[in-house]
This record gives structure tokens, C-alpha cells and sequence, in this order.
């Protein structure tokens, strides 16, 4: 659910040019990954969701499974016929609490690019189907990140609004993430903040946003209720935003550089797909592998490109690359990453440790008959890949038709 986010779901998660984390979260490894399957069933490619009909067939298959991996749930006939009935009143039918929360679970459970899968059935799901005005989706993301921070205790959590029923496009939030850095062009070729934030704060000036163009700035939430409509911005109040400024443990100078991050990857632009029903508005967040910050957010040449900085304040040589100053700067961005969230008491983890988690749950499921399907290129760490026990092996293949899924939004 790009980044990564180690938690429930990472990019998540978290988006295309960021490598999720573990858990389903949005910006990274321990969190939900992002998955690349795009939406089935009759409407399937319908950006708007105004012809989405639920394919009875896909509600079927989860009704099954739904009764099969919770036997409490009892025979499944009844509740098939009562589903089967609905959508051929209605062209939709509506999960009940225990399926939409297991489905939710599922989908970080499915998410092929998630290194953080072992958590799964930690994810805390909360309903809010029945919420879709902009203001209220606006005050429940916000309660959201609340509840996701903890106080430094990550925990992973999605909050689901009102899905797209037929003619009746569902709300969108325009924000990949509900917390992120704006990024504004100097006008000497270079940026202010992160690149990766650009157009979405382009669009809020737009809309009126007053931006200090700060190189980590929050950008505000923006919320579209239906297609053509000028969307709703929002500034997260403070107490929604836990950040952590990055020291060093050997280097007194990295302070200077008045680096941070953003404790919460919540991913906010990819689709929740449960037996043929579509969620758009689906927020949900892991917390973060180091190296999703260390080794992308502030490494990448496309983001901030600190990697030069940092390797001038060790003093190494930058003449040529063979004296690999750019594996020695990442190694050290990625340590003070590590270090300022643990002396900030925020939950992140470690690519070692959370490696070995991965393949404890790809165990697991193996006992259990099932498998694992697994991005190997969005599994293995971005830093010392050969060094973990993710990169010497080989994992089942994606399906890109597995559901219950996070999946790709298209826009309006």
C-alpha cells in the first residue's frame, strides 16, 4: 500500500516510485505494498466507478473463502443467496463488518510487493462506510493518523469509506499518502522539498493553499467528492503529523543538515477490491523500514538527493565512483534514519530483521496450504539486498487477479 512501510500494509506500500515497506502501509516495507493489479469485475476499468457492477461470480468466491478461513462464519449458503439476491436487485451488496474487516486483512495478506505480511491479521479496520462528504472523510483521516501514530507506537490501520456503488461514484482523496512533503521548483533547476510532492501542491495553490515552500513542508489533504468537482483542501492540524528530526550517533554535523520524516506511510490513492466491491477511499499504513527514508525518500536523484551532502561532510572522495562514496554516504543516512527513530521512540524496522519476519510468514503460510506470492525486485531491500535471507531464493508467482487486493487507482 510507495515507500515502504513495514506494518500492515506497506506501499502500500507506500507509490510506483517508491518501494514499500514492510506491513500494508503506503510509503513503504512494513506495511502494505502496492499492488499492480487493476480492477475486475463488469466495471472494471471505469475510473469513475459510475458503471461498476459487481460481478456475482467475484462475491461468490469471497463469500467461500470468508466461511472456509473463519469456521465460526458456518455454513456459507445462507449468506451467499442473501448476497446473490442484492446485486441482482441492487448491482452491489454490502459486506457486513466481519467481511469487510477480513477482506481489509486479505488484501494486506495478498499484496505481493509487502515484506510486512506477517502482521496481517494485526491490521486495525476501521468502518466508516458510512462517511463520504469531504469534511468527513477529512476529519476521519485525520483521527486516523491519530490512532495510527500512537505516540510513537505504530500501529497499522485502515479506515474505509463509502465504496463506489452503480452511478454513484465514491469520494477520492488526490493525496498518495496522507502525509507528505510538498516540492517547489527554485527556478535554477533544482527543488525545494520533494519532487515527488509537486504537482499535488501545484494543485492545492491552485485551490488557495498557502505554501511556505519549505524543503519539508505537510502538504494539506485534498478530497473530490465527484468527477469534475473542485476538490476540498484541508491542513493537517499538528497533532496528526509525528516527525522525527534525524541525528546521528557518531556525527554531531547531521544535525545541521535539518533533515526529518514523517513517523505515519499512509498510503490514500489505491483502490480496496473485496469480492467485486470497490473501496476508493481506503487510507491505510504500516510503519517504516529504515531503508524506505534512508535508501529512496532522501537518497533517490528524483527525491532529495542527499547522498552528495552527506559524502562531503564525511570527507570521502567523490571522484570517481569506484571509491564507492555513494554506498558509504546511503550506510550512514541509513544509520541515523535507524537511530532517530528508535531514540524518538517510533516504531521502524530494520531490512535484517524484517527479512527474516518475511520468510517466518512465508513458513507459515506454507503449513497452513497457501502460497505466497512475492514481487522478488520490491521484496528484497533496497540496501544490502545479497546480505538478507529474502534475496537467495525464489517465491510463487504473482496473480495479478488475486483478491481481495489493494489495486490501482485510475483517475478521474
Amino acid at each position: 500500500m510507495t515507500d515502504h512501510v513495514t506494518g500492515p500494509l506497506t506501499r502500500l506500500a507506500g507509490a510506483p516510485e517508491e518501494r514499500p515497506a514492510s506491513g500494508p502501509s503506503a510509503d513503504g516495507p512494513t506495511g502494505a505494498a502496492r499492488s499492480t493489479g487493476s480492477g475486475s469485475g463488469s466495471g472494471a476499468g471505469s475510473g469513475s466507478g459510475a458503471d461498476h457492477f459487481t460481478d456475482p461470480a467475484e462475491a461468490e468466491a469471497f463469500v467461500r473463502q470468508f466461511h472456509h478461513e473463519q469456521p465460526a462464519a458456518g455454513d456459507p449458503a445462507e449468506r451467499l443467496r442473501a448476497v446473490l439476491d442484492e446485486i441482482d436487485r441492487t448491482g452491489t451488496y454490502e459486506h457486513t463488518p466481519a467481511e469487510l474487516a477480513y477482506g481489509a486483512r486479505l488484501a494486506w495478506r495478498n499484496a505481493a510487493r509487502c515484506i510486512g505480511r506477517l502482521y496481517w491479521r494485526s491490521l486495525v479496520v476501521r468502518d466508516l462506510r458510512h462517511l463520504g462528504s469531504a469534511d468527513d472523510i477529512a476529519t476521519e483521516c485525520f483521527e486516523h493518523l491519530r490512532v495510527a501514530g500512537n505516540g510513537g507506537r505504530i500501529r497499522p490501520v485502515i479506515s474505509v469509506f463509502a465504496p463506489d456503488r452503480p452511478g454513484r461514484p465514491a469520494a477520492r482523496i488526490l493525496n498518495q499518502q496522507l502525509v507528505r512533503y510538498a516540492g517547489h521548483p527554485d527556478g535554477d533547476g533544482a527543488w525545494i522539498g520533494d519532487p515527488a510532492g509537486a504537482r499535488l501542491a501545484a494543485r492545492a495553490r491552485d485551490l488557495g493553499w498557502k505554501c511556505g515552500e519549505e524543503p519539508f513542508e505537510v502538504l494539506p489533504l485534498l478530497v473530490q467528492e465527484r468527477p469534475g468537482e473542485r476538490p476540498e483542501w484541508y491542513e493537517l492540524p499538528d497533532d496528526t503529523t509525528l516527525e522525527v528530526d534525524l541525528v546521528h550517533p557518531d556525527h554531531a554535523w547531521f544535525a545541521d543538515l535539518g533533515l526529518r520524516w514523517y513517523a505515519v506511510p499512509a498510503i490514500s490513492d489505491m483502490t480496496l477490491e473485496i469480492g467485486g466491491v470497490r473501496y476508493p477511499t481506503a487510507p491505510f499504513n504500516g510503519w517504516y523500514m529504515g531503508t524506505e527514508i534512508g535508501a529512496r525518500n532522501l537518497a533517490d536523484a528524483d527525491r532529495y538527493d542527499m547522498l552528495a551532502t552527506v559524502a562531503e561532510r564525511l570527507g570521502l572522495d567523490t571522484s570517481n565512483d569506484r571509491t564507492l562514496w555513494r554506498d558509504r554516504a546511503l550506510v550512514e543516512l541509513n544509520v541515523a534514519v535507524l537511530h532517530s527513530f528508535q531514540e524518538a521512540g517510533v516504531t521502524m524496522a530494520d531490512h535484517h530483521t524484517e527479512s527474516g519476519r518475511f520468510l517466518k510468514h512465508v513458513a507459515q503460510e506454507k503449513r497452513l496450504g497457501r502460497p505466497t506470492p512475492a514481487d522478488w525486485s520490491w521484496i528484497v531491500p533496497p540496501v544490502s539486498g545479497g546480505l538478507t535471507p529474502v534475496y537467495h531464493r525464489y517465491y510463487d508467482p504473482v496473480d495479478p487477479s488475486l483478491r481481495p487486493a489493494f489495486v490501482a487507482r485510475e483517475p478521474w
